[in-house]
């Protein structure tokens, strides 16, 4: 077969959820698949050493004005140039007119829910779930397959995009094996002096969209830094002056050095970060997996995060679960995993197995058993 895998912001430098696993996803099929050919379409950018040519693999790179005329004008040229038998669009969008059969990765329909279209933080993000609403419902009545990360997901896109559950196959991600490899000890403190971070500290991968929680988080963390003065959060990905505004509002900006903004992190950061963290918090309202509860559990750190959604699913019974609209009740279970030595060891074990139930080895035997269900049809 010859197979295409759209993997358009591959090579950007700070890759993002879906950029990773479609990553993922084909260093994974390099390793179990030397019969079919791919190629791999990719827009240029900085990160062009992120993957690399085997002999079967071929990455093609297709320059493009925006997004939409990548998608929608180059990529089915290069789909028919390339004589596909199969494209698949890893990043829940697809071109509307295609002369190959569609696999679709529709990770999610977060996009299509209000509330999640309200307080976006740029045009662009505003932009981009204008076009995703828009495409979807269209796409998705046009693909061979549908794959989704969650079962919880299949149902939200049932119900949401009216479709037969038969046409969707839940495949979950996987977790890369760098993760619960601790970098050596002296970048460790390398890292943490330089983002002035004691040894005890909690950790919250930060992000602007209201589903992230990041109002009620900080409003817990506050609570438990008021009764535990040496404890520190270190938060991912968001400005001051996002933590500032919420302490603000509830009268605490005393507390703003008990918080440390590190900006984006590398990914030696990021298992950095990972390896020393006395508590990961994760009590997001809205995720069609949540791939860092995982990547957490892989170092043995004690996860708070919500009972809703996807959550559940990918936790198991290995993490402290909340309400994630009942600030008191996230401030209630931090405590306990920071404190309660019996249950951090309890939560710490059931932690260490989770991970090895979604390997990304796994992910990609059941993409290529789809591949190879569409050539047999």
């Amino acid at each position: 077969m010859r197979i295409g895998i759209e993997a358009q912001r591959l090579f950007r430098p700070h890759k993002h959820g879906m950029d990773i696993v479609a990553l993922e996803l084909i260093r994974a099929l390099q390793v179990i698949d030397s019969e079919n050919e791919y190629f791999i379409f990719v827009k240029p950018d900085e990160d062009r050493n992120c993957i690399q040519e085997t002999r079967n693999f071929k990455i093609v790179e297709i320059s493009g004005l925006n997004y939409v005329v990548w998608e929608q004008i180059m990529l089915p040229f290069y789909a028919q140039k390339y004589k596909l038998d199969i494209l698949h669009c890893t990043s829940n969008t697809a071109p509307l007119y295609l002369p190959t059969s569609l696999v679709l990765t529709l990770h999610d329909v977060i996009f299509m829910e209000k509330s999640t279209q309200e307080n976006t933080s740029t045009k662009y993000q505003k932009y981009g779930n204008l076009y995703r609403k828009w495409l979807v419902p269209k796409i998705v009545k046009k693909c061979k397959k549908i794959i989704t990360i969650s079962e919880v997901e299949k149902a939200n896109i049932v119900k949401t995009l009216d479709l037969k559950e038969d046409g969707i196959t839940v495949i979950h991600n996987g977790v890369s094996r760098r993760f619960g490899i601790k970098p050596s000890p002296e970048i460790v403190k390398e890292i943490r002096v330089r983002l002035g971070l004691t040894k005890d500290y909690f950790l919250f991968l930060g992000n602007v969209e209201p589903r992230k929680n990041v109002k009620n988080t900080v409003k817990a963390f506050v609570k438990f830094a008021e009764e535990n003065p040496t404890v520190k959060l270190a938060i991912t990905g968001l400005k001051e002056g996002f933590i500032v505004d919420i302490l603000t509002e509830i009268n605490k900006v005393a507390l703003l050095d008990r918080f440390v903004l590190t900006g984006f992190v590398d990914d030696t950061s990021l298992l950095a970060l990972y390896s020393e963290a006395k508590v990961f918090l994760y009590p997001s309202l809205r995720e069609g997996f949540g791939l860092p509860i995982l990547e957490a559990m892989s170092f043995g750190i004690p996860v708070v995060t919500s009972n809703i959604s996807a959550m559940p699913e990918v936790a198991g019974d290995a993490a402290f679960m909340v309400n994630p609209y009942s600030v008191e009740e996230i401030t209630e279970e931090m405590t306990i995993a920071y404190k309660n030595e019996g249950l951090r060891k309890e939560k710490i074990t059931l932690g260490y197995a989770r991970p090895s139930l979604f390997t990304w080895q796994k992910t990609a035997s059941k993409v290529l058993s789809i591949y190879k269900l569409l050539k047999n049809r």
